[in-house]
């Protein structure tokens, strides 16, 4: 490709609603232009780089076994409403009616479709394994789209399908997706990690996030420096405290804490570390009647070590707490507590409420919590003289750098990520819902066990921009850039000598296949390194009449501060060899 022929959209300044590095360069290099709200045309550089992706992509899905198809991006409503998630999704599915009335969905996924495909076509545990895929686009009502293709509305994904005879196949059909989704990633050639994710209200332990390494990522990532394990956030396991729980040493004491109403102020106050503070969080679960009333409430009472903070996940999962819960009322905590909150405690309550311990208050001595008195907190409680021994203990905190990794391979790390893949095991939660079987073995009916696996190919560029950027520009890994390699000549009207020697080489790197761009603009050098600083091609090599006298070129990487001058008999072989890195 030549750039005279091609199209090269820089700006120098980004648009005022790009709030992050991956939005803002994305539309001064002119890789996407918005068209709406969370909509955006992708530009020839951008498509360019959405095409590599989606190459890579393919190629490992079909040789992993997949097979492709396209599904449609407009539904009918009827197979969303067999599994309910036509009224359930909520408004981030887009919901549409045709000239006759008839209800349609804008699709954010395809489990629905994929499904009334394999029960029609599917017939047999003989025609068993089998992974269906597509790279097509989606489309979610995000109420707020930003960040550019970290966050929009429309986007291209790839999703895949297994469908299986049974719940060890769909295992194997799971891991086969895991290993595709390694190896994609390896060849993107960006920094990732493959973490442990929490598996929703389907249950189960096989899920998986791909997360792309990134300061400015949303996700936080548990990791092991010493060891393979890795986990979200939410799945990460917060072990109990080794050792017996220390003896008492302190009486316990009502003491005035006057307009401290944090663990934090408290701790302040009494000159006392913050992990001797016990935190009490108050949620509420409801009961309700057939009309969806409310008849009967319950009060629950969390209680944390003063620095640590609930995960909502893992409380979800309690028995009692896992069929929903919400934080409670003003008026239900003063109820039960004859305060309000801020100096809340679980010694000397108006009503019986329902108490969680976290692993780690559950092993603490001599601790502070609220006394249930505005100004004042107990000091120097402890469990089973002041109070109870704790029935219910559990993990319900996030984990925080320094905590042991369950592998036991040392300390936890966290770092920075952002999900641009899933592999999920389903079950047989849509093949149940939509009916969906073949005839097994035995012959008899089976419900087909599904996995599902994602990859946001639009979202992709966007994470590699995020952890690969600088001062002046994108810097994209080999696999995914626009053009591997740039030739800069040197006003090429005025030397005739550069015109031909960047011609050259540009035909043998063509016929090397390496997918290269000649700028032959005719722009100032500053401009049109400028230029490919900003679009970040990784390969530069500049060709000028000076260093042509002298038979040289000169060859800069993206992230090089300099550039080195090379034989130009050399430089095709030096340009291999870099690519072959």
């Amino acid at each position: 490709m030549k750039a005279s022929q091609f199209f090269i959209s820089t700006l120098k300044e980004a648009p005022a609603d790009a709030e992050v590095a991956s939005h803002q360069l994305m539309t001064r290099a002119g890789l996407i232009k918005k068209l709406g709200a969370g909509i955006y045309t992708y530009m020839p550089m951008g498509l360019r780089v959405v095409q590599k992706v989606e190459a890579i992509v393919r190629e490992e899905m079909n040789r992993a076994g997949a097979v492709e198809l396209s599904m449609p991006v407009v539904q009918p409503a009827e197979l969303w409403q067999e599994t309910k998630r036509f009224e359930t999704m909520g408004p981030e599915l887009l919901r549409i009616q045709d000239r006759h009335g008839r209800d349609y969905v804008v699709q954010p996924t395809s489990e629905e479709v994929v499904t009334d495909i394999a029960r029609q076509e599917l017939r047999s545990y003989k025609q068993l394994p089998r992974n269906f895929y597509q790279i097509q686009t989606k489309f979610r009502d995000e109420r707020r789209p930003r960040f550019g293709l970290m966050r929009g509305r429309e986007f291209t994904m790839k999703d895949a399908y297994s469908f299986d005879r049974d719940v060890d196949a769909a295992k194997a059909s799971y891991q086969v997706m895991a290993q595709a989704y390694r190896r994609i990633f390896d060849r993107f050639g960006l920094r990732y990690r493959a973490v442990a994710a929490d598996s929703g209200a389907i249950g189960g332990d096989l899920s998986e996030e791909f997360q792309v390494i990134a300061a400015t990522g949303e996700d936080a990532i548990v990791y092991c420096p010493g060891s393979e394990y890795a986990a979200n956030m939410e799945k990460a396991e917060a072990l109990a405290p080794a050792g017996p729980r220390p003896a008492p040493a302190h009486s316990m004491a009502k003491t005035p804490t006057p307009g401290k109403a944090t663990c934090a102020d408290v701790a302040a106050l009494l000159n006392l570390p913050l992990q001797n503070t016990v935190k009490s969080l108050v949620l509420a679960t409801d009961e309700t009647n057939q009309a969806g009333e409310i008849v009967r409430s319950q009060v629950w009472l969390l209680l944390l070590r003063g620095d640590h903070d609930m995960n909502e996940i893992k409380v979800g999962k309690l028995p009692g707490l896992d069929a929903g819960f919400r934080f409670a009322t003003l008026a239900e905590i003063k109820a039960h507590f004859g305060c309000e909150p801020g100096y809340l405690g679980p010694i000397g309550l108006l009503q019986p409420v329902r108490v969680v311990v976290d692993r780690e208050v559950a092993v603490m001595a001599d601790w502070v919590c609220g006394a249930n008195t505005p100004d004042f907190h107990w000091t120097g409680v402890n469990w089973g003289r002041d109070l109870p021994e704790p029935e219910l203990v559990a993990d319900i905190r996030n984990v925080v750098a320094g905590d042991a990794s369950p592998d036991g391979a040392g300390p936890l790390a966290i770092e920075r990520g952002i999900e641009v893949g899933h592999v999920f095991y389903l079950g047989t939660k849509y093949s149940r819902a939509m009916n969906a079987t073949f005839l097994g073995e035995d012959g008899k009916p089976a419900f087909f066990e599904m996995g599902c696996y994602g990859i946001g190919i639009t979202r992709l560029p966007a994470a590699a921009i995020e952890q690969n950027h600088d001062e002046r520009g994108i810097i994209w890994p080999d696999a995914i850039a626009p053009f591997t390699v740039v030739l800069c000549a040197i006003t090429p009207d005025r030397f005739p000598e550069v015109k031909v020697a960047a011609e050259q080489l540009y035909v043998q790197l063509l016929a090397a296949g390496v997918d290269v761009i000649l700028d032959d603009r005719g722009e100032r050098p500053g401009a049109m390194f400028a230029d490919w600083e900003l679009i970040g091609v990784p390969h530069r090599v500049t060709i000028g009449d000076r260093g042509l006298k002298e038979g040289l070129v000169e060859y800069q990487h993206r992230r090089d501060t300099g550039a080195t001058k090379i034989a130009l008999t050399d430089i095709l072989a030096h340009l291999k060899g870099q690519l072959s890195k």
